[in-house]
């Protein structure tokens, strides 16, 4: 009777998936919380501007990257803030596109496409619902020349 215990796990997991479903339904409120912190991050981007940057991502939130030599490298939200120093309001040539959002509950997940002159940026940001706001807890990105 092998065949039973595996019938049982195909109905909890066929009964689950609605569920399942539900909770990550596109177009929900969360959905476009979501979106909003995400353009308010993009905005700051497109225009160098720190306290768009402030405003998104959660204050001990990290940027992960591959250093050319194949190592990890990381930047807290100063190194990174510290970039836009001289640059500070200056409008970037450039497109900047949302590409996929998953949320689930209180967890988001974002791929951002930035396409510049020179060089095409792809981010993943993971953001959580901390206290009713949505931030951004984490970033990962790679970029490469743009031919």
């Amino acid at each position: 009777m092998r065949v039973l215990p595996g019938l049982a796990l195909g109905a909890v997991l066929f009964s689950t998936a609605p569920h399942l479903a539900a909770q990550a339904a596109p177009g929900g409120s969360g959905e476009s919380q979501v979106r909003a912190v995400v353009e308010r991050y993009l905005h700051g981007l497109k225009f160098n501007d720190v306290h768009d940057f402030e405003a998104a991502f959660w204050p001990d939130a990290r940027l992960f990257f591959v250093k050319k030599d194949g190592s990890i490298g990381q930047l807290t939200q100063q190194e990174w803030y510290k970039m836009f120093a001289g640059v500070a309001g200056k409008e970037e040539e450039g497109t900047l596109k949302i590409l996929a959002i998953d949320v689930t509950d209180n967890a988001a997940s974002v791929k951002v496409i930035e396409t510049y002159p020179t060089s095409v940026y792809v981010d993943y940001l993971n953001l959580l619902q901390l206290a009713g706001e949505w931030r951004i807890v984490n970033k990962i990105y790679t970029s490469r020349a743009r031919h």
